[in-house]
């Protein structure tokens, strides 16, 4: 999606083109066979969501064709990783390649020991305290329950993208929310999870016995094996943000 002169642009196939993905169980063979994709159109070229979708169907409201209502099928499916794990945008990460991505963003850390060696602000601490205890929340209970808002804590919104480009978090779904009638409104909003909530400890730490910098070369291989017109830099940039290196420590309970 781009901006041209003021206005927003979405790039797409016609329907008969043979890259044409016409519908969310197409989608999500496609996630699972190539291993990870944006939402939108970035610096390499084709690699998105977007860009193997009809333009004209995105935001119709018609789950059938719109891929927007898509990425809430997809996250609540429980096959793929949805979240803004690309340039701080949104994504998918297929369940076979997360551990890689758990391995190189996290850098070999849970949660737990990168707080213990203060690599963790004060405000992630406060949100990833509030799954400790629960497998998931709406977005809302975890901006009020973590003390973010109004006279609070602020940079919400920043704070859950860093945790989701780091792979602590994720959206599990996409749900309207309940009044105190117990009654559903407004529009679906974001459920955040745990990686682990859904996949397990075990699947999502399995990469974590390899070295942070193996697990980037061996993603930036399989992009230039789908991809190969993406370059090096448009690779670091779109998929780590950060050279592939850095110490390693694992939690206290790993």
């Amino acid at each position: 999606m781009g901006n041209e002169s003021g206005t927003w642009i979405m790039y797409g196939v016609d329907w008969n083109d043979p890259e044409c993905i016409h519908t969310v169980q197409e989608a999500i063979d496609y996630i699972n066979d190539i291993g990870f994709l944006p939402l939108f159109k970035n610096d390499i070229p084709g690699f998105s969501l977007e860009e193997r979708t009809v333009p004209e169907y995105w935001w119709c409201g018609d789950p059938e064709v719109d891929p927007w209502e898509w990425r809430e099928i997809i996250a609540r499916s429980g096959e793929i990783a949805y979240g803004k794990f690309f340039e701080k945008k949104a994504g998918f990460i297929s369940k076979k390649w997360l551990p890689y991505f758990v391995n190189l963003r996290r850098d070999g850390y849970d949660f737990d020991a990168l707080w213990d060696d203060e690599k963790a602000s004060r405000r992630q601490k406060k949100i990833m305290d509030l799954f400790e205890s629960e497998d998931e929340l709406y977005s809302n209970e975890v901006k009020a329950r973590a003390g973010f808002g109004k006279d609070g804590e602020k940079g919400f919104d920043g704070t859950v993208t860093d945790l989701q480009m780091k792979t602590y978090l994720c959206v599990r779904d996409f749900r309207q929310r309940k009044n105190k009638k117990g009654e559903f409104y407004g529009w679906p909003i974001a459920v955040y999870a745990k990686p682990e909530a859904i996949w397990g400890y075990e699947h999502v730490t399995s990469r974590y016995n390899e070295k942070t910098e193996d697990s980037g070369k061996a993603i930036a291989d399989h992009i230039k094996d789908i991809y190969p017109v993406a370059t090096d830099s448009q690779i670091k940039r779109i998929l780590t943000g950060k050279s592939a290196s850095g110490s390693r420590k694992k939690s206290k309970n790993s």
